[in-house]
């Protein structure tokens, strides 16, 4: 039984009767009784919570940050049911909507919109859906709950998207199939063409030139087909928050958008995140699942509070590449991790494949290193440029082993990543 304010106000009615007309036990109970049985009869006479019929339609997934909806089908194939509905998420749902007024006649159905804007990424699943229906006298009514299972996957943002345009323009112009006179250099011959003064001496053809009688230049392509393998480091160094979310966020957001690029460009690209254990695995998607795929393993990717074991990783990208191939590997650029535990195993990876080591940074350091107000001031600008004279030993020592590394802040670190893998492209080393 649930009871509302109108019993609290009968009740109070009758403090008043038993005060001014029969202040005595016989009149408490008088009061007690009328209030138990109007209470009663009023649950009894109200629509059975229990005998609805629930199901669910919506959406399964969305992006971060936007809306999805999610409907829930009420059948009543009992008595009328007038009352309230609350259809329960867990708060990182992000549920806008208040509980729904629910006033469902005997054989009739409602259809009732719940919107969610989920603020975390991975599954959210429904709790129950708890009906509240209220007797005809408006006293008390009964409560029941019902279990109507759903899921909604809140996928990683992807905002770095809006870099993807300016990206394919540029692979466009490195592949040769604008409208400019200028080809992309690569490894595969694509054609011939005449000279233009400004192009590239080293790419005369003598021999073409010699038979036409004008000087002829090889024109080339950048290789399709390769294998790119992004590699995610979901350990300890991911947790650590830059900006307004974990550094974990924006490496999914760089990979993403690489992902997309390299798709574009004719290459093949899988996926893997790891920490003591692999958490995602994405081997070699076809073109067109690329993106979703990607966004559907990562959504339950958290950081661990555990220390990537770079053995595993090792392990793992050995196994799955076979030919050259280009590694990315998104972690942090902790010294001590870097110099105790990366460097020790990377070697195989470097004399096998090319190496791409990419890094968020943290803004916050350069506006401490710039801070010198008072001597809290200046300890903290001390401690910022002993941090970024860290990286910079590591990325050297990196640079120096074979590898290409990308430090920048979580708003660059993105098209950054692009630039860099069109650069190799450009460079041929793919």
């Amino acid at each position: 039984m649930v009871l509302t304010g109108w019993a609290g106000l009968l009740a109070a009615v009758g403090v008043v009767f038993v005060a001014l007309l029969m202040p005595s036990w016989a009149g408490v109970g008088v009061v007690v009784a009328v209030v138990l049985v109007v209470c009663v009869v009023d649950m009894l006479l109200a629509g059975s919570p229990r005998r609805l019929q629930l199901s669910r339609e919506g959406d399964n997934a969305v992006r971060l940050g936007e809306q999805a909806v999610v409907q829930l089908l009420v059948a009543n194939p009992g008595r009328r049911v007038r009352g309230l509905l609350r259809d329960a998420w867990p708060p990182s749902a992000g549920v806008l909507d208040p509980p729904h007024k629910l006033d469902l006649p005997q054989g009739e159905r409602r259809r009732l919109v719940t919107h969610l804007v989920p603020t975390r990424r991975g599954d959210r699943h429904a709790e129950q859906v708890t009906i509240r229906a209220i007797g005809p006298l408006g006293f008390a009514g009964r409560q029941g709950s019902h279990r109507v299972p759903w899921t909604v996957r809140a996928l990683p943002p992807f905002n770095s998207r809006k870099h993807l345009p300016s990206r394919l323009a540029r692979l466009r112009e490195l592949d040769g199939r604008t409208a400019l006179l200028v080809r992309g250099q690569g490894t595969e011959f694509d054609s011939l063409r005449d000279y233009v003064p400004g192009d590239d001496v080293r790419s005369i053809d003598w021999r073409a030139t010699a038979r036409r009688g004008n000087v002829v230049l090889r024109t080339w392509r950048p290789e399709r087909d390769r294998q790119v393998a992004i590699v995610i480091d979901s350990g300890r160094m991911s947790a650590g928050r830059v900006g307004d979310a974990p550094r974990l966020d924006h490496a999914m957001d760089a990979a993403l958008l690489l992902a997309a690029l390299a798709t574009r460009a004719g290459d093949r690209v899988s996926l893997l995140a790891c920490d003591s254990a692999v958490r995602a695995d994405v081997r070699r998607p076809a073109p067109e699942d690329v993106l979703p795929s990607f966004v559907n393993a990562l959504a339950n990717v958290e950081a661990e509070l555990v220390q990537t074991d770079f053995h595993i990783v090792v392990s793992q990208v050995l196994e799955r590449l076979g030919q050259r191939s280009l590694v990315v590997l998104l972690t942090g650029l902790d010294p001590a991790v870097i110099e105790e535990s990366l460097l020790p195993v990377i070697g195989p990876l470097l004399r096998r494949h090319v190496i791409v080591l990419a890094s968020v940074a943290d803004p916050r350091l350069t506006e401490l290193e710039s801070a010198r107000a008072d001597l809290p001031d200046v300890y903290a600008a001390a401690s910022a440029a002993r941090t970024r004279l860290d990286r910079d030993r590591v990325t050297a020592i990196l640079t120096r082993a074979g590898a290409t590394v990308v430090d920048e802040n979580p708003d660059h670190i993105a098209p950054a990543l692009a630039d860099t893998y069109l650069s190799l492209k450009k460079a041929g080393r793919l």
